[in-house]
């Protein structure tokens, strides 16, 4: 079953936001606000939210990565981790598996069903990212990522 697309309620461009409008971090939020808007939207059907996509992309790349692992390069902490594991692994589109240096770690690998999914949600970022990317030239792209990666590094 397909779920709709959602549509979240865009808040009125006319409202005076005073001193606020000078905060850098304000335009970070609202452009934040606006692509996580237009991926959920892209992502409806598919029941899948960035982080979520973000784990079946990494254990993809990175089969039989640990758990804890993935946690640290996503910056989330582990209960944050385990939960969105537990998730897509009920989903089966997950499994777990013990590290073979240290059987206290758990490695992760897709599932075939996750491995399809993963097609098809690959399908959706790129919609998502053509979308985000139609609003700048190629340099402004290559200067904006490079802007933020000196915030997230």
């Amino acid at each position: 079953m397909t779920k709709p697309k959602v549509e979240l309620e865009v808040p009125p461009v006319d409202l005076d936001v005073g001193e606020i409008k000078d905060i850098l971090g304000f335009h970070i939020r609202l452009a934040y606000v606006a692509v996580y808007r237009h991926f959920m939207t892209t992502f409806a059907e598919l029941d899948l939210t960035q982080k979520q996509v973000s784990v079946l992309w990494l254990v993809s790349d990175n089969p039989g990565v640990a758990q804890t692992d993935l946690a640290q390069r996503l910056y989330m902490d582990r209960a944050t981790t385990m939960g969105i594991v537990n998730r897509l692994q009920n989903r089966h589109f997950l499994r777990r598996g013990p590290s073979p240096e240290d059987r206290r770690r758990k490695t992760l690998y897709l599932t075939p069903e996750g491995d399809e999914l993963l097609v098809r949600a690959k399908q959706a970022i790129w919609a998502h990212e053509r979308w985000l990317k139609s609003r700048f030239t190629q340099n402004e792209i290559k200067t904006l990522m490079r802007l933020l990666d000196r915030i997230h590094e």
